[in-house]
């Protein structure tokens, strides 16, 4: 067990229950879309574990979690063994997809094998309330700019309610729960009361933004909107996204109770602090996802510097391609940089990447179209479709899947 996980399943979802986009015109929606024409085993359990959530494919944690399990438990090929690895053979195919959390024995052997120091970063959970705990009076239901259906519970503050929430939030006592030997939070689970330091404004222009958002009782946008989000399939439990916070237990209590509507809310989950560590990928990593002193070695998942459950999956997806195609003696792939995943494992693996961070799935990674369209939406309309052309001629490379239903 770790610090960040509550269960011993697989694939037990820590830090949201949200995969993200599912819109093709997305970043996150053509990463799926690769994934599943690669057979993704998650998306498969994803769809299976369904909550209502907009545009976004988000799951209850604890189906989802469960379905994964089963699967590779019954499975008649996989042996799960449940016992900590601190040493990595050096003579058979191994992928290294550590998770979350690298454990402290794991990590040295790490750093024994590469001669590296592992760089790491600290990400946050963010708290979950009952839904039946909130005041719904003061709440609203929509999906900003009213995308999908009105899955969002918004919480709409005034000014001086969202400069009294700012004032006690950036005020409160920290909780370090390990020295933080470097503060580096990734943008994407960024505390928010960090977030919080850097502006009055950060927040409504950050988690809190009123954008999109329109309270149907009094047909006006907000100062600043605080959304809940459901998190399992009864819909009995709601998440505040983007509040992944490092505060102490009492505090985050206290605080959270000035958003309007949660001044009596039943927490049966607050946020935290966990350490996640990532490799200097661009110095270790081929773009086969290999590493370069063993090629036998492979790493995939959060570990790589990708971050994001599909990215970390999608790295996973292609790790387990090659070492398949490395124990049939085949030639190993390297995924095309027009595809969404070709782009991100080119960037972690790139030896010119000098300012290596964790880096989330964005057009701004794909190479440029050769007759880029003015309107956004048709330019990622296009990136699409080249993306399909060329995942159309991986799929005629790889050997088909093996289905895992």
């Amino acid at each position: 067990m770790t610090p960040a996980h509550r269960s011993g399943q697989l694939g037990e979802l820590v830090c949201s229950n949200s995969l993200k986009s599912e819109l093709p015109n997305t970043a996150q929606g053509l990463l799926k879309q690769e994934m599943r024409a690669l057979g993704s085993l998650v998306l498969k359990c994803a769809d299976r574990a369904r909550v209502p959530a907009g545009a976004a494919l988000a799951v209850d944690r604890e189906i989802f979690a469960g379905l994964i399990t089963e699967v590779i438990e019954n499975h008649a090929n996989i042996e799960l063994v449940r016992e900590e690895v601190s040493h990595l053979p050096g003579d058979e195919p191994v992928i290294v997809a550590t998770g979350p959390l690298t454990s402290e024995a794991l990590s040295k052997e790490l750093m024994t094998l590469t001669g590296e120091d592992n760089l790491y970063f600290y990400d946050a959970i963010a708290p979950s309330v009952t839904l039946e705990s909130i005041d719904q009076s003061r709440i609203f239901k929509a999906s900003r700019y009213g995308k999908g259906s009105d899955d969002y519970y918004n919480c709409p503050m005034s000014q001086a309610e969202y400069e009294r929430f700012h004032e006690q939030l950036i005020a409160a006592d920290i909780h370090e729960g390990h020295r933080i030997d470097r503060k580096m939070f990734f943008d994407g689970c960024m505390p928010i009361e960090v977030m919080g330091r850097r502006g009055s404004d950060t927040l409504r222009y950050g988690p809190l933004r009123p954008v999109g958002l329109v309270d149907p009782r009094s047909g006006k946008r907000a100062w600043a909107v605080v959304q809940l989000r459901q998190e399992n399939q009864a819909g009995t439990i709601l998440g505040l996204v983007g509040f992944q916070t490092r505060l102490k237990w009492g505090q985050q209590d206290r605080i959270f109770r000035l958003i309007p509507g949660l001044e009596e809310a039943e927490f049966i989950r607050y946020g935290m602090m966990h350490r996640n560590t990532f490799i200097n990928s661009p110095r270790l990593l081929k773009p086969t996802l290999q590493y370069r002193g063993n090629p036998q070695l492979f790493f995939a998942g959060q570990i790589t510097g990708v971050e994001g459950y599909m990215e970390s999956a999608g790295t996973g997806i292609l790790a387990g391609i090659n070492a398949t195609r490395l124990l049939r003696n085949q030639p190993l792939l390297v995924m095309d940089n027009r595809t969404m995943l070709g782009a991100l494992v080119g960037l972690i693996t790139d030896p010119h990447n000098d300012e290596f961070q964790p880096i989330n799935a964005n057009f701004g990674i794909l190479p440029p179209l050769p007759a880029p369209a003015r309107d956004k939406k048709q330019r990622y309309a296009d990136y699409a479709l080249r993306s399909a052309a060329a995942m159309e001629e991986i799929q005629k490379i790889i050997s088909p899947p093996v289905e895992i239903n």
